[in-house]
């Protein structure tokens, strides 16, 4: 019986996390949408491009690592082993960082309060996604507590 409850207990949770991730990648695609309306997105100053292009760079490689299981609106799970070799190895989320710097290049181009605020959801948004998708990934895999104190979030060996 103990066991069923807490089933449905880690189920319940992982709804809630669900639905926040849900909420917080709302928010975070709002921001995207704002920049993209406003073309303040693409910088034309060259260290910002320099950002920028690693960023997708950094992206492509979290991708290509670990695969089509990455392709999800909410923060969840999936089958597989958890992937720790590529920019996993440095940083738990190489894809929500690249995004982060890819963004915050663009408020370096355009340094306006509503670029700023933008960046802000942007960054919020992805922050809080990691939470939950890091609450879901504790629950999932034994060996995650390990994996998150060697391995910084997004900024390898500071955060």
């Amino acid at each position: 019986m103990l066991q069923k409850d807490n089933l449905t207990t880690n189920d319940s949770k992982t709804k809630k996390y669900k639905t926040a991730s849900l909420i917080a990648f709302g928010i975070a695609v709002f921001g995207i949408i704002f920049l993209i309306k406003n073309k303040s997105v693409l910088s034309q100053n060259p260290i910002t491009i320099v950002i920028q292009v690693c960023s997708m760079g950094l992206m492509i490689w979290a991708r290509i690592t670990f695969g089509r299981r990455s392709f999800h609106a909410a923060a969840n799970t999936t089958e597989g082993k958890l992937i720790t070799s590529g920019p996993y190895k440095w940083l738990r989320h190489p894809i929500y960082a690249a995004v982060i710097y890819f963004f915050w290049a663009s408020l370096i181009s355009y340094p306006e309060i509503q670029t700023l605020i933008a960046v802000l959801m942007i960054t919020g948004g992805l922050f809080a996604r990691m939470i939950f998708e890091e609450k879901n990934l504790l629950t999932v895999y034994d060996e995650y507590a390990a994996y998150m104190k060697r391995t910084k979030r997004i900024i390898p060996f500071i955060f």
